[in-house]
C-alpha cells in the first residue's frame, strides 16, 4: 500500500487530493496548520515545523513512498505598503509556500537514499510561475516558480536512484483562496480571460496530483500539467 504525506490537506484543492488518493488505496498521512480530523499539525512559518512534520508522518505511516507538497497561502502584499511590513510579508509567503516545501523534499529525497526503495514527490505550484500575478503577489509567483524549478531540478538529480518529482500547475481553483481574489480583482473580467468559461475545480487539480502519486510512468519525471481551462498555455 502506497504512503502519503499530503500537505495542506484540510479543505480546497488539499481536501479533494485526500479523497482522491485515499479512494485509490493509498494510506494518507494529512497535515493542516491546526490540529483535527486525524491530522497532524504543522504552522509551516515556523523554524523546525516541516522536520517536525516529516518525522511524525514517518512513524505514523511507517515510512513515506509519496510526498503531496499542496500546502500554501495567498496573501496580499501590496508594493505601497510599508517596508518592513512588505519585506515580512514576502518573508512569510516564501517560508510557507517554497521553503518548507524544499525542507520537506530533502528529507524525502534522504529517505529514500537511505532506504534505496525510491519515492515519488508531487509539488503543487500554480500558472502563475509562468504566467505571473497580480502586483500585490509577486511573491506568490515567485514562490511558485521556484517550486517548480525545484521539482525539475531533484527530477534531473535522483531520476537514476528511481526518485521522481513531478507538479501541477492550477489555475484559478474554486477554493477559499480563489473565491477571495476573484471577488477582489471582478469575477467575471477574470473569468473572460479563461477560455474554458469557468474555473477548475479542486477534483479536477486532484484528478492530476492522484495520477502522478500512483500511475504515471517513471519516464514522466519531471512533468509540469497544467489544470488552467487554457487560460496560459506553454
Amino acid at each position: 500500500m502506497t504512503r502519503i504525506l499530503l500537505t495542506g490537506s484540510s479543505r480546497g484543492i488539499g481536501a479533494a487530493c485526500l479523497s482522491a488518493l485515499t479512494q485509490a488505496g493509498a494510506t494518507v498521512s494529512g497535515h493542516a496548520t491546526t490540529p483535527g480530523d486525524d491530522r497532524i499539525a504543522a504552522d509551516l512559518d515556523q523554524p523546525g515545523a516541516a522536520a517536525a512534520l516529516w518525522a511524525e508522518a514517518v512513524e505514523r505511516l511507517g515510512g513515506a513512498d509519496v510526498l503531496v507538497n499542496n500546502a500554501g497561502i495567498f496573501e496580499a502584499n501590496p508594493l505601497d505598503g510599508d517596508d518592513a511590513d512588505w519585506l515580512a510579508g514576502w518573508e512569510r509567503t516564501m517560508r510557507v509556500n517554497l521553503t518548507a516545501s524544499a525542507e520537506l523534499c530533502r528529507l524525502a529525497v534522504r529517505h529514500w537514499q537511505a532506504s534505496g526503495t525510491g519515492g515519488r514527490i508531487v509539488n503543487v505550484a500554480s500558472r502563475a510561475a509562468y504566467r505571473g500575478d497580480s502586483p500585490a503577489h509577486w511573491h506568490y509567483a515567485a514562490a511558485k516558480a521556484g517550486m517548480v524549478a525545484m521539482t525539475k531540478t531533484i527530477a534531473r538529480g535522483y531520476a537514476r536512484e528511481n526518485i521522481l518529482a513531478f507538479a501541477v500547475c492550477p489555475g484559478f481553483t474554486m477554493t477559499g483562496m480563489a473565491e477571495d481574489y476573484l471577488e477582489s480583482r471582478g469575477g467575471d473580467r477574470l473569468l473572460a480571460d479563461i477560455p474554458l468559461g469557468r474555473v477548475a475545480e479542486p477534483d479536477e487539480v486532484a484528478a492530476a496530483v492522484r495520477f502522478l502519486a500512483l500511475d504515471a510512468p517513471a519516464s514522466m519525471t519531471g512533468a509540469v500539467l497544467d489544470v488552467n481551462g487554457a487560460s496560459y498555455v506553454r
